[in-house]
């Protein structure tokens, strides 16, 4: 009886450990992914459709490799479910650029939670370091942000290195965007028509 007691005891402590453990994590990965995609995916994209996928994947993630690392998976076995996750799409709907790299950085927080050996603290400047990173290249204090757009244009007389400029400020007018440069996909003369891709400044006018 002796023996049993001491070892349902180490159980308990070790369960009492382990579940600090996970849930100081599991808070920390769910804090930062929440203001990694309503602070800063939703105020740029104004898309919400996407916000179930990221964090079930993360918590997913997040839960696998903590279980696994408890049974001592190796840092190479960790980044190779991180990779099957991460190159997974949806066959249903095509997935932007955009969007793939929140879903990237939705897997990599939650993997970067369960595996890390360092403490809170360890753990919240990564993700701090995720969050600022990603604020700066959005906010376009680093980059001047860029917005695209696919267009069909009917002029295709004004198409030619030549005319550029005159094709430019047609597109400004018609669109009242800040267009600066286009690129030019298909030309179908049959239709006079043109496909192209326009390039312009969302904060401008």
């Amino acid at each position: 009886m002796y023996i049993q007691g001491l070892i349902l005891s180490d159980q308990l402590e070790w369960f009492d450990k382990m579940s600090s453990r996970l849930f100081i994590r599991l808070v920390i990965d769910l804090s930062s992914l929440f203001i990694l995609i309503r602070f800063i995916y939703f105020r740029n994209y104004k898309r919400t459709d996407l916000f179930l996928t990221f964090f079930v994947f993360n918590v997913v993630i997040f839960l696998i490799t903590y279980l696994l690392n408890k049974v001592e998976m190796s840092m190479g076995a960790a980044f190779g479910l991180f990779a099957v996750f991460s190159m997974l799409r949806y066959r249903t709907e095509g997935i932007s650029a955009k969007d793939m790299t929140y879903l990237f950085l939705s897997i990599a927080i939650g993997l970067i939670a369960a595996i890390s050996k360092g403490g809170w603290d360890d753990l919240s400047l990564f993700a701090i370091i995720i969050l600022v990173v990603t604020y700066l290249l959005e906010s376009g204090l680093l980059i001047k942000k860029e917005h695209y757009k696919s267009i069909t244009y009917e002029n295709i007389k004004l198409i030619t290195p030549d005319k550029s400029e005159e094709l430019i400020l047609d597109l400004k007018t018609r669109t009242g965007l800040n267009i600066h440069r286009v690129e030019i996909k298909e030309i179908d003369f049959l239709k006079d028509a043109t496909l192209m891709t326009i390039y312009y400044y969302p904060d401008e006018n």
